[in-house]
């Protein structure tokens, strides 16, 4: 794409700030959850038994900041699904006012680019809420503590999504903190992304 029409695109219409609710003084915690995968098995966190966390993305079809993340959500699950930190991403747009949102639409975007992941559709906009995301895409770092899953990180995935080999990987840093048993130093970041549309 070109790099001028993508920042102009950006801007004029579906790109905006956000910060996550989480931060060093708050305990945020998060429900579980049941949505369908792409592969038509509904997923929550309880289906990984052994999980020690979660990466999880708020992302989409059509956002063209979300698509330029695709190989690195595969790049992190292959990594730390392994390690016991898979990646769930989770589609929460309206899939009335965007029909290529709809659960085909993510089956299709799941097969051509190869994902490794689940890609879950939030059809209630529940989880988003819950969460506390605002736009795609949008990452959490969630950790099991006391039979609990709280959210040690939210943010962007990185700061810089056109260059992923010159990026700093804010998702990457906290699980590797998380798995030597450190507080995670950087546990919230500032990401731009498409609005999700909440229905009312």
């Amino acid at each position: 794409m070109n790099r001028i029409v993508f920042l102009w695109f950006m801007m004029i219409a579906i790109v905006q700030p956000s910060w996550s609710q989480s931060g060093k003084d708050d305990l945020k915690i998060v429900q579980d959850f049941n949505l369908m995968n792409t592969d038509h098995q509904s997923l929550s966190l309880a289906s990984f038994p052994s999980a020690k966390g979660f990466i999880i993305v708020f992302t989409c079809n059509h956002c063209p900041f979300a698509k330029l993340y695709r190989q690195r959500l595969n790049d992190l699950n292959k990594k730390y699904k392994k390690l016991g930190v898979p990646l769930l991403a989770i589609n929460s747009m309206d899939s009335v006012l965007y029909q290529d949102e709809g659960i085909d639409w993510m089956r299709k975007a799941a097969r051509s680019q190869k994902f490794k992941f689940a890609y879950l559709q939030d059809a209630k906009q529940s989880v988003a809420k819950d969460f506390g995301a605002q736009h795609t895409p949008q990452a959490y770092v969630i950790w099991k503590e006391n039979n609990q899953w709280v959210i040690k990180y939210s943010g962007s995935i990185d700061n810089n999504g056109e260059h992923p080999k010159m990026a700093t990987p804010y998702i990457a840093n906290a699980v590797d903190e998380l798995l030597n048993g450190k507080k995670v130093t950087l546990d919230k970041t500032e990401s731009f992304g498409c609005k999700i549309i909440f229905r009312k």
